[in-house]
């Protein structure tokens, strides 16, 4: 009776062991085994436990910082990583041997080569240094010329020699001749292993040379590229072939990339020719417009596996990014793509049984920006690839590079930050509805924690510009306010300045008024005059008094001549007699004294008019 339990802990123990050999879902793949080239049972039918324990089991990412001369080289791996990935990728950024580098600045001692990120109880971001004691220093004569290489551009014209095609492909002079030979994997489907190249320059020694240094023809340069022959196909007998192809692929599993050098096609090995039952693509080839390629990968898609399925974000990855990441932090999404492959046994029930389930459906609509990418096609492919390097860098470019047809269909996990998207998961297609709702409940967990955070400072941030906004705006009304008192003085004191003009140049008038009655007076008649004369004595309204002798004869207008010259105009002041009381202004001024009864003297007095 005790016989059942223990094959059932056993099953757990192999389950969790199996996915332990299968490695990380994300980060840099070691060389498979021969064993681990097929899809592992275990994970197929892995037993379901909390989301909880999920994570826990997830690798941990560690980003690095790397210091050499004036460059720094930004590397992201999982902490089930070697510190030789880190020299390999370095190798690739700095064009430097991995036997000539030294990487210090770890905190915990001595470290080789062989070990693990993960015993080294690293923080997340760590920063290094290269020293490279055995090369020598730059050389200064030839550092110009250098970097002018290094910044042009050179056009490879590549020939696929098995197909008679040609492709013209632009690199800078930074590049390396790895980075061309990969990127020809890409379009021709040659691991770098098997390809045979005719054209390269006698200098072109090592793939980890530059192209300004390799000694290519500037700006343009053939090449010509082959499959190297594999040695299953030089056999002469078929059923050595059959039984040797573990030993033919050597013990490090690359030629499993390629499984049509045995004559296997992958529906066929299982029964079913997928790609016959297909009548058209679900994404055109060459598409120039990304929101096209999405319509129709939509409507293709709806005609496969029927109206319940992810509602596609329907426009280019860079839109996709804006949506999802870069609104207000509460109306923040996981940004969910999802790269199909019409190749994969595993596409068709992953995509009707799992990715159209109704639970799945709605937890994605609800959470995330779905995006979708078809990887079939290999400019597709090409073209995916350059967009995941320019967003998420070399490292989870080459994770999706290195996966195998058979792991596809592939759902990335991402998650924006303020400096960078970070890939949370990547889940291969064989896998079950139960754990694929838990991975992307775990993917969820971190990003609601993630997103308080984002909340909080967004919240701190708008109440700080409120203030902000609201001490502007006061100090805005306080200038207005200055600004209107200050014109008003202004005003006011213009209009001041300007009847202080009109006054004056009234002034300024009568003065000239004056003098030129004060010089058109006929001259006083002297006491010893025989003609009569007429003495007046005219007070003035304070209290002064003057007076000057006028002949009889003269006309009353010579008196108010002579009163407007001591200041007093007769528009504006009246003379007035005494005995009787009259108001002499309103007598005829051409009148003589003698007429007007002002002889042979008079007191008058002078009164301003009302």
């Amino acid at each position: 009776s005790l016989w059942p339990k223990w094959c059932f802990l056993l099953c757990l123990v192999f389950d969790y062991g199996g996915e332990t050999l299968q490695g990380p879902a994300y980060g840099p793949t070691s060389h498979p085994t021969a064993s681990s080239s097929t899809p592992s049972s275990s994970s197929a039918f892995r037993h379901v436990v909390p989301s909880r324990q999920i994570v826990e089991r997830q690798p941990r990412m560690l980003d690095f910082r790397v210091e050499y001369r004036d460059r720094n080289v930004d590397v992201v791996l999982e902490d089930s990583c070697t510190v030789g990935e880190i020299k390999h990728i370095l190798e690739n950024e700095l064009q430097i041997p991995v036997s000539k580098m030294l990487l210090k600045g770890w905190k915990t001692g001595d470290v080789d080569d062989s070990t693990v990120l993960k015993t080294l109880h690293l923080p997340k971001n760590n920063s290094l240094y290269v020293l490279t004691p055995d090369l020598p220093p730059p050389s200064s004569s030839n550092s110009g010329a250098l970097q002018e290489s290094l910044n042009q551009n050179f056009m490879l014209i590549i020939t696929h020699r098995e197909v008679q095609r040609e492709y013209n492909l632009n690199f800078s002079g930074s590049s390396t001749i790895q980075e061309v030979k990969r990127n020809v994997y890409d379009l021709t489907s040659i691991p770098v292993r098997h390809q045979l190249w005719e054209g390269w320059p006698p200098s072109a020694t090592d793939d980890s040379m530059t192209l300004a240094a390799s000694g290519l023809t500037y700006p343009c340069h053939r090449l010509t590229v082959g499959r190297r022959s594999s040695p299953a196909q030089t056999r002469e007998q078929s059923e050595e072939q059959c039984t040797d192809v573990h030993m033919v692929s050597d013990s490090d599993g690359d030629d499993f990339e390629d499984a049509t050098e045995f004559g296997v096609d992958d529906g066929e090995m299982f029964g079913m020719a997928s790609s016959a039952l297909r009548k058209s693509p679900m994404m055109p080839e060459n598409a120039e417009n990304e929101g096209d390629a999405l319509l129709q990968f939509t409507a293709e898609f709806s005609s496969r596996y029927g109206d319940c399925h992810p509602v596609y974000f329907i426009g280019s990855l860079e839109a996709a990014f804006q949506e999802a990441f870069y609104g207000k932090a509460r109306d923040r999404k996981l940004l969910a793509i999802y790269l199909h492959h019409d190749e994969s046994v595993l596409t068709n029930v992953f995509c009707s049984q799992m990715l159209c389930a109704e639970s799945i459906v709605s937890y994605l609509s609800q959470n995330f920006i779905t995006w979708a990418w078809d990887m079939t096609k290999e400019a597709n492919r090409a073209r995916f690839l350059t967009m995941c390097t320019r967003h998420f860098g070399s490292v989870v470019a080459q994770t999706i590079r290195t996966q195998k047809t058979d792991q596809f269909p592939l759902f990335l996990i991402i998650m924006g930050k303020r400096s960078s998207n970070e890939v949370l998961n990547v889940i291969q297609g064989n896998t079950t509805v139960d754990e694929l709702m838990m991975r992307l409940m775990a993917a969820m967990e971190i990003f609601s924690a993630q997103q308080q955070e984002d909340i909080k400072d967004e919240d701190e941030r708008e109440a700080r510009e409120n203030v902000k906004r609201e001490q502007d705006e006061a100090y805005r009304i306080s200038l207005e306010a200055d600004r209107a008192k200050r014109e008003a003085q202004e005003r006011e004191q213009a209009e001041q300045f300007r009847l202080e003009q009109i006054r004056k140049e009234q002034e300024e008038e009568r003065e000239a008024i004056r003098l030129s009655l004060e010089q058109s007076l006929p001259p006083e008649p002297k006491k010893e005059s025989t003609e009569s004369v007429s003495k007046l004595r005219i007070r003035t309204p304070s209290g002064e008094f003057f007076e000057r002798r006028f002949l009889a004869s003269s006309k009353l207008q010579v008196v108010f001549d002579f009163v407007a010259s001591k200041g007093y105009p007769w528009e504006e002041f009246k003379l007035l007699g005494t005995f009787p009381r009259r108001d002499v202004t309103q007598l005829d001024p051409n009148k003589s004294l003698l007429e007007v009864k002002l002889y042979p003297q008079e007191t008058l007095f002078l009164e301003a008019k009302e």
